[in-house]
């Protein structure tokens, strides 16, 4: 199920109950976390930025290395093709193009494993800032607590509390 589709079950069900329930609004005491601000601002999440950079990098450069060395073959080959017999001009366009699959192959590779490492460490941040937001809520008595929404009244964001309490404890 994707998140979209479970945000408005949770609004739906949530409707449902206030409209069933006997309370009146200045009852509930509701907050708002903004996920994507937690993902950019958190210490937490600057370090895995910083984490992933380090391991990824010597992989990118050699991509990057080999993909400047196969555009140069290219335009070697296509300067040179006009000259070339038609058996070995063909041999060279077919080499090249099995470089250009192995070039594509590793890029791809790359993408997915970039992908799923940081999908782990959003993963792990989001678990963290969860921690502290349900840490929140019991000490302060909110009785709901959204992430994600299309508009909030700014007097429910509770996204600057949360992110301090995670960069403490980042600092401990």
């Amino acid at each position: 199920m994707t998140i979209q589709l479970r945000q408005w079950r949770v609004g739906l069900i949530l409707l449902g109950l206030l409209a069933v329930a006997p309370v009146h609004a200045q009852d509930i005491h509701v907050g708002f976390v903004k996920t994507d601000r937690i993902f950019k601002e958190a210490a937490a999440a600057k370090v895995a930025q910083t984490k992933l950079t380090q391991e990824f990098s010597t992989r990118e450069k050699d991509i990057l290395d080999r993909e400047a060395a196969f555009k140069s073959a290219v335009d070697k080959f296509q300067i040179e093709a006009p000259t070339l017999p038609e058996s070995q001009r063909i041999a060279s366009q077919r080499r090249l193009a099995d470089r250009n699959r192995e070039l594509q192959l590793l890029r791809r590779n790359f993408q997915d494993d970039l992908n799923a490492r940081k999908n782990d460490e959003l993963h792990h941040l989001l678990e963290s800032a969860n921690k502290i937001i349900k840490k929140i809520a019991e000490t302060e008595k909110y009785d709901i607590i959204f992430q994600d929404a299309v508009y909030v009244n700014p007097k429910y964001d509770m996204t600057d509390n949360v992110l301090k309490a995670l960069n403490a404890q980042a600092d401990k």
